[in-house]
């Protein structure tokens, strides 16, 4: 007797992202909702709000954000870990504190700033520390650091408000590129814009961040090195919170213990409106980038509206709100509807 197995038919279901075109998987993302957005911001107040055109007003906004675009580069990569660092604002304040204090005693200007650079190594590498090796969560963390940064900041220097910076270095804070009105802190922010996106999306410890994110056994079983990969992080954020303290008391001209207060709250506003996931796992770049400019552009055209500041926080407060709603609502949807698709057919095989 003969038997004879006729083929097996098997029909495997796929990711449904990765079933999609791939202009729809670019296109139909929080990233590339909040770029649109910012497009169309753009648009409507160049068309109707007075002297939002100018060149005089994209040279102030930058400048206004530059602090923003740099620190949100490290922290999100932090919260794609699962992880946040709410004391970045605190180390800007203590960066500006030291670097005014070293000018005060008659340090050279480059030996200060160094020294401020320092302070934000050490500071991130204890978040990193605190987190990492004695396993404390980075929220209580962080807001503890927050505290001990500040109070570091006004301790050293009290009530007293250094201004006394070398003028070149004042004016290069502020000074424009040649022939355009982009200021020269932008070259700074796209070499490290360039940096983090060839890190988070083009090497194996990018892809152990997103790993991390979004299981962290799984993670550990595929090698990757959770501990070390969040301490460098952590002193990663710190190093760049420092450099943006640096910037800041130059382009203010004075360097107080409460520069900067809130700015941490600012940052990881627009890093979640960004499309950066509050539970980690998943967050571009760009859309990081897209979202600090767009609370910029809606600040300043809000501004030169006669907006007070109250109300655009209300309507930042708002924006921020339901990207974090729509994003939970968009995820659940997906979860329906993979539970509604098609089940798997697999043919059993038969003989003959």
């Amino acid at each position: 007797m003969t038997t004879t197995a006729t083929p097996t038919t098997t029909t495997n279901r796929v990711s449904r992202d990765f079933a999609k075109p791939a202009w729809r998987r670019v296109l139909f993302t929080p990233e590339a909702a909040i770029a649109g957005l910012l497009i169309l911001v753009v648009a409507y107040s160049m068309a109707t709000v007075r002297g939002f055109a100018q060149p005089i007003t994209l040279n102030y906004l930058l400048l206004d954000v530059a602090p923003i675009l740099l620190i949100a580069l490290p922290m999100a990569l932090i919260m794609i870990t699962g992880e946040i660092d709410l004391s970045v604002g605190s180390m800007v304040g203590l960066a500006s504190v030291v670097t005014g204090a070293g000018v005060h005693m008659g340090l050279p200007f480059e030996v200060a700033a160094i020294a401020a650079l320092l302070v934000g190594m050490i500071g991130g590498a204890l978040n990193g520390f605190l987190v990492t090796v004695i396993g404390l969560p980075s929220l209580a963390v962080t807001i503890g650091t927050l505290a001990l940064f500040r109070g570091l900041a006004v301790g050293l220097l009290g009530t007293t408000a250094v201004t006394d910076f070398p003028e070149a270095w004042t004016a290069l804070a502020k000074a424009k590129i040649a022939g355009t009105t982009i200021p020269y802190i932008m070259i700074p922010f796209l070499i490290l814009l360039a940096i983090f996106v060839v890190v988070l999306h083009f090497t194996p410890f990018g892809r152990g961040i997103y790993a991390i994110g979004q299981s962290k056994d799984a993670a550990r079983f595929s090698g990757v090195h959770i501990e070390r990969t969040k301490f460098l992080l952590f002193m990663a954020a710190g190093l760049v919170a420092a450099f943006a303290g640096i910037f800041y008391t130059l382009r203010f001209g004075n360097a107080r213990g409460d520069n900067a207060t809130g700015l941490e709250l600012q940052v990881i506003a627009a890093v979640v409106l960004g499309g950066v996931s509050v539970f980690g796992g998943r967050g571009q770049l760009y859309g990081v980038v897209a979202a600090v400019l767009l609370i910029g552009v809606l600040s300043s055209a809000l501004r030169l509206a006669n907006v007070t500041s109250d109300v655009i926080n209300v309507i930042t407060g708002t924006l921020l709100v339901v990207s974090v709603v729509s994003a939970s609502v968009f995820a659940w949807l997906q979860k329906v509807r993979s539970r509604t698709g098609p089940p798997t057919s697999v043919a059993a095989p038969t003989a003959s």
